[in-house]
């Protein structure tokens, strides 16, 4: 298929559907309207903005710190530029944690300005009843579990999660909790594959894995780690290009061309008129 076929615009029913037959879904982070016109153009399906943008877009060491009006505007501007995505959007750190009216408020503010299809709440048992208003009023949710990076201070840091039956098994009955209270799907991160398998098998929604394992049904990870634009990746990213190597390149090839003098050459200068120069 030519990129330069409109892509058809892929909704819940397609993520549930892929996930009846069978067929693995792709999703990638995406924080800014130019690498969303880019992602669109490859037909990338799912999209997720995510607060992680705190780390590679703003350099914060956590997630903590970025704020609900910052990532509504990134969402929006995905949504611009990738229109035929499935757009996840991200509630950060304290936007829906002082009680259910103001999380209610702060994720419908996040659909309305944004555009997004799905929001995605890194969940604790107590989160149950605001997934199931939230359901109720109309918002598909996506429940987090597994390693949540909004609570690093309490898991003692960012570890996998689940390395024991006990600890798989609450992660499981959390999933067939917010099932029943109404996620559309689970987004399971950092476990050993064991523990996605019988997830996958105890519940009826789409699992989406970041480092969980090949038994998911579709796959994300922060796409700055899989470009090299970050020093460090986690184990489970996929190294797809060195796109840090080349920019790399290009700005000290830039800085050269200055000091050269080659930059601005002829061609990157403007002409005068034809006009005779005033006396």
């Amino acid at each position: 298929m030519s990129n330069l076929t409109p892509p058809h615009k892929f909704t819940l029913q397609d993520l549930r559907a892929a996930r009846s037959a069978g067929h693995k879904v792709a999703m990638l982070t995406c924080y800014d309207y130019s690498t969303a016109c880019i992602m669109e153009q490859a037909h990338v399906p799912m999209l997720l903005v995510g607060d992680s943008a705190a780390n590679v877009i703003l350099g914060y060491p956590t997630t903590l710190p970025i704020r609900l009006s910052f990532l509504i505007e990134l969402t929006a501007a995905v949504r611009r530029g990738a229109p035929s995505a499935f757009l996840l959007a991200d509630m950060p750190f304290g936007s829906y944690h002082a009680s259910l009216a103001s999380g209610i408020r702060n994720v419908c503010r996040m659909v309305q300005l944004t555009g997004c299809d799905c929001v995605k709440l890194e969940v604790a048992d107590t989160h149950t009843k605001l997934v199931r208003r939230l359901t109720d009023a109309g918002v598909a949710v996506m429940a987090h579990l597994g390693l949540r990076p909004q609570s690093v201070a309490v898991l003692g840091g960012y570890k996998a999660q689940g390395r024991t039956w006990h600890d798989a098994q609450t992660i499981i009955d959390q999933a067939r909790r917010f099932q029943d209270a109404g996620a559309v799907s689970i987004l399971l991160e950092a476990v050993p594959p064991q523990v996605s398998e019988k997830l996958v098998a105890s519940v009826s929604v789409p699992v989406i894995g970041c480092g969980a394992g090949p038994a998911c049904h579709g796959h994300v990870f922060v796409t700055h780690d899989a470009l090299k634009l970050t020093p460090h990746a986690p184990r489970f990213v996929p190294q797809l290009a060195d796109v840090g190597g080349i920019m790399r390149d290009a700005f000290a090839k830039y800085v050269q061309q200055v000091e050269s003098g080659a930059y601005p050459a002829p061609e990157h200068t403007y002409a005068m008129s034809s006009e005779t120069p005033a006396k």
